[in-house]
């Protein structure tokens, strides 16, 4: 009989295993864990002795995580958050943090908020690290599995368990080339051009696209790309129209030239989204206020109205 036992589990175990099965991978564990590939496979061996299971078996060049290993990385993070809970104190110290914040976010709102935050954070905070992870179309388990600490997106899960608080709404605009084509200054205008717009996979279209294709209002695309970034290529020297949010002008769209939509169109929301769980938590709410401040600094406008799902009694979202 082995003499390891569970009394030789600790928060290190804990967080390799959720990392590797994450990961899918001995070495991108390491890298992320900042340790070797030999201190993760001894500590591998030590936690297959522990539970006896072989956590992960080879596929092809890598590895998978067995249904034992899935199963225990669920446990994991909720043992992990109570031992985050034991070691909180009442006094928050944000200068001895020494963490990786991993934030859900796509490349909208990366780029607008995430590089602002990392230097207010560090500021305060110089042992954080921040990780970014696409959002897409934000699912519960995403938070629940604790593949992120929190998620920025224009729509939260519907579920009780999973808060949120709106950040800001910003608006649509036409972006357009001014050397290649003057604005359309109608909707006939608008509709007679030929246009470019973002097809997340597995094609998710903008909420705008959807909008409209309800309102009977069709376009003429002529090229869809996955992301915001892939834009402004299509639109520089080309005739060519986009249709986006507005913050993008200070972002990835500037240079270009843009105008008012010949339509009326509903505003975008931007939420902040957390897990219950990390509701209370000291650290957590720092991060939250300082997502807050940035918003603030970078000058995006704030909700219009009581929008929030926060605390309290809580109920579907």
């Amino acid at each position: 009989m082995s003499k390891i036992d569970h009394s030789h589990l600790d928060g290190r175990l804990l967080q390799l295993l959720i990392t590797v099965v994450e990961e899918g991978s001995i070495t991108h564990a390491a890298e992320r864990l900042g340790v070797t590939q030999s201190a993760v496979s001894h500590l591998l061996d030590k936690l297959r002795a522990i539970v006896g299971d072989p956590l992960f078996v080879k596929s092809g060049r890598g590895i998978v995580a067995t249904a034992r290993a899935e199963a225990l990385a669920k446990d994991a993070r909720v043992l992990l958050d109570a031992m985050r809970r034991f070691a909180s104190s009442a006094a928050f110290d944000a200068a001895s943090l020494r963490t990786t914040l991993t934030i859900a976010a796509n490349d909208f709102q990366r780029d607008l908020l995430l590089p602002p935050l990392l230097t207010r954070l560090r500021s305060q905070a110089p042992g954080i690290t921040l990780r970014v992870i696409p959002s897409d179309i934000p699912d519960a388990d995403m938070l629940r599995e604790e593949r992120c600490q929190l998620v920025i997106s224009p729509r939260p899960p519907d579920t009780s368990d999973i808060l949120h608080k709106r950040l800001f709404e910003d608006g649509y605009r036409v972006f357009y080339d001014g050397s290649r084509r003057p604005p359309p200054a109608t909707l006939d205008e608008y509709l007679a051009a030929e246009h470019v717009t973002v097809l997340y996979v597995p094609r998710r279209t903008l909420d705008l696209d959807r909008e409209l294709a309800t309102r009977a209002i069709h376009r003429r695309f002529v090229a869809t790309v996955p992301g915001f970034a892939g834009i402004p290529a299509f639109i520089r020297g080309s005739t060519l129209l986009a249709t986006l949010p507005s913050l993008l002008r200070t972002g990835i769209m500037h240079g270009l030239d843009h105008c008012d939509l010949p339509f009326a169109a509903p505003p975008i929301p931007m939420y902040m989204i957390w897990h219950l769980r990390h509701h209370d938590d000291p650290a957590h709410t720092w991060l939250r206020t300082e997502l807050e401040a940035v918003v603030h600094a970078v000058g995006v406008k704030g909700p219009s109205g009581p929008s929030d799902r926060v605390a309290g009694p809580i109920g579907p979202i």
